[in-house]
């Protein structure tokens, strides 16, 4: 599969690339004929603070943020986003202010959580939602669900890829979008085409990565 893999960079800044994997690979909700991987862009920590420097455009001079919310091991691009947002500058409307960066748990049901002990840091707060990659909703929705839950204020959504079809009555601030994809497709299990067509699954999809299926 990798051998067929090619790379996909950000117009404005070609420094941040992601890569797309052929194959036939499922998720816990989709299937999907390429995985794009942006894994590049969430641990190489010269890359992530490039990638904080486009997500936080947006917000600088408009939105106060307290909090950012961290999905999918987003954890390291999100410290460099806070850096970002509380930066010297006089149009910069969070400098000079701590913000916290933090991510939800999931319990034995699979319900997003946070520890007792964070709590303060999203109930009344304006919080930033950052996720990886939007392809059906679900992880985002529930990412949503929980910051009001919590008491949480939704001040603004980044993510890394969204795909055009995924729409939550809130305005999403991608990186990269379906239109950046040539070919890139996702279906629900229950249709995708590749298996329609006999083709087996070559690997599974999480946060974490793929792995193959033997």
């Amino acid at each position: 599969m990798e051998t067929q893999s090619f790379s996909i960079s950000l117009p404005k800044n070609p420094s941040i690339t992601v890569n797309l994997i052929p194959g036939h690979f499922t998720t816990n909700n989709a299937h999907t004929n390429n995985y794009l991987d942006v894994s590049v862009l969430k641990s190489n920590t010269a890359v992530a603070r490039d990638v904080a420097r486009e997500i936080a455009i947006p917000y600088l001079s408009t939105t106060l943020v307290d909090t950012i919310v961290c999905m999918e091991k987003m954890e390291v691009i999100g410290a460099y986003l806070a850096q970002e947002l509380v930066q010297e500058g006089t149009s910069v409307i969070n400098t000079g202010n701590i913000i916290h960066v933090i991510s939800p748990l999931s319990n034995a049901y699979g319900n997003l959580v946070f520890p007792d002990s964070v709590t303060g840091r999203i109930s009344g707060k304006n919080v930033l939602l950052l996720i990886a990659t939007i392809s059906s909703g679900r992880t985002l929705n529930g990412a949503m669900e929980c910051i009001a839950y919590y008491g949480g204020k939704l001040a603004g959504i980044s993510a890394l890829y969204l795909a055009s079809n995924v729409s939550v009555g809130a305005e999403i601030h991608p990186l990269f979008t379906s239109e950046d994809m040539p070919g890139y497709k996702l279906f629900p299990t229950s249709e995708c085409q590749m298996c329609k067509s006999g083709q087996k699954l070559d690997a599974i999809i999480s946060s974490e990565g793929y792995t193959r299926i033997e």
